[in-house]
């Protein structure tokens, strides 16, 4: 009987080793079909991201060519910037783009990224962006007096109340932007991305009736001065009153007004006025540019502004008019904008190569990008909201940005 049941247990070791061979078996080949698997998940998703990249790629050239179309003045919408699998640098990824629609509706960027078998689409609505988007914007620093109220208005809505004007720097540095004691703002406070506010932000007592927060780096395009007549010649004014009219638009060397008994006074008028001042412009004691109540005037600077004691920079319309006076540094490199009002100022100021100090004996009205900024008057700084509403293609200071971006879902490629 023990001898039967030992032949009876010789055999079964045999099945047993069938089925772990079997059962290793299937594991091994699920764990293969797993890591075949993930390795291609792992390949599809590489692919997928690198299409994405490459479909991004082609957006950010196309905007890239829509802002060199923009730079051209006056602006032609000609031929819209259109391509075919553009080989990217570097890589093996491949993009076409196309933008279509015009200035009166609005432009769309459809761009199409491709690496491997994997296609991404991306899809944007551009539009324009100005300078003037904020009451006071810096490279460097900001510094406003006590008792200073920086708020907002609108000129094309007089009746509208509340108005939020912010102010700020891009710089991250400590102490970038300054508010003395009793200052109150009625908007932001911002500076660069990633800065630290309590240090770049120095409040010694100010009020600031928004929030303190890191903006986004700001596109400050340089400024496209028109083409105008060279006159060959400044303008001076020595103890008189000269005129200047849109006929006499062009470019001069200088501008210099002198006191000789009476103050040398230079008035704009009759329309609009557009000078390219070469040298720098010089304001001796109580010598004004006055611009008269039928005019405005646009004036490019190559050198510095500097208006001595009792000189001013000044508008007869109604300071709300801001876009009245448009003053733009277009030298190629530091300049200081030394600028004197004797009532209220009115006017824009783009500079952000300049260090621009602004002394007036009443309010400021407008807009204001400089490298550096101090507001020395003891008034207070008024922002005009229209000032964003206004921008048009032949603008000098405006660039397109996305508004509205959308990508689609991932798409595989059929196989050839």
């Amino acid at each position: 009987m023990t001898k039967l049941l030992r032949s009876k247990r010789h055999g079964s070791a045999i099945p047993l080793a069938v089925v772990a061979i079997m059962i290793l078996f299937a594991m091994g080949v699920g764990l293969l079909s797993l890591g075949f698997n993930s390795r291609i998940y792992a390949i599809r998703s590489a692919s997928d991201i690198e299409a994405r990249c490459a479909a991004d790629a082609g957006l950010t050239i196309a905007l890239f060519e829509m802002n060199e179309k923009l730079k051209v003045k006056p602006y032609n919408e000609g031929t819209l910037p259109e391509a075919m699998d553009v080989q990217l640098p570097y890589s093996d990824e491949v993009c076409s783009y196309k933008v279509t629609g015009n200035v009166a509706g609005g432009y769309n960027i459809e761009s199409i990224g491709t690496s491997g078998q994997a296609e991404r689409r991306v899809s944007a609505t551009i539009g324009l962006k100005g300078a003037f988007d904020q009451a006071i914007l810096t490279k460097g620093n900001l510094l406003l007096k006590s008792g200073t109220v920086v708020d907002g208005y609108n000129s094309d809505d007089l009746s509208e109340t509340d108005v939020k004007a912010s102010i700020g720097s891009q710089s991250t540095v400590n102490d970038s932007v300054v508010l003395n004691n009793g200052v109150t703002v009625n908007g932001d406070v911002f500076i660069g991305p990633g800065g630290d506010l309590d240090k770049a932000i120095k409040d010694l007592g100010a009020t600031i009736n928004g929030g303190k927060y890191n903006g986004e780096k700001i596109t400050l395009p340089e400024v496209t001065v028109p083409v105008l007549p060279d006159m060959h010649t400044d303008i001076s004014a020595k103890g008189a009153t000269v005129s200047i009219t849109p006929a006499d638009n062009g470019v001069y060397s200088k501008i210099d007004l002198k006191k000789t008994g009476l103050p040398g006074i230079l008035e704009i008028s009759g329309g609009d006025v557009v000078l390219h001042v070469t040298g720098d412009i010089q304001l001796g004691n109580s010598c004004e540019i006055v611009v008269k109540e039928d005019a405005t005037l646009k004036i490019y600077v190559d050198g510095n502004i500097v208006c001595a004691l009792g000189s001013g920079i000044n508008t007869e319309a109604p300071p709300e008019q801001a876009a009245t006076l448009q003053i733009y540094a277009t030298g190629e490199g530091a300049q200081d904008f030394d600028i004197k009002a004797k009532s209220e100022f009115t006017g824009v100021i783009y500079a952000p190569n300049a260090n621009v100090d602004l002394y007036a004996n009443g309010d400021a009205y407008g807009s204001v990008v400089a490298d550096s900024f101090e507001l020395k008057s003891g008034g207070d700084f008024k922002y005009d909201k229209a000032l964003q509403k206004k921008n048009t293609v032949d603008d000098e200071v405006v660039v397109f940005v996305v508004k509205r971006w959308q990508e689609s879902p991932p798409k595989l490629l059929a196989s050839d």
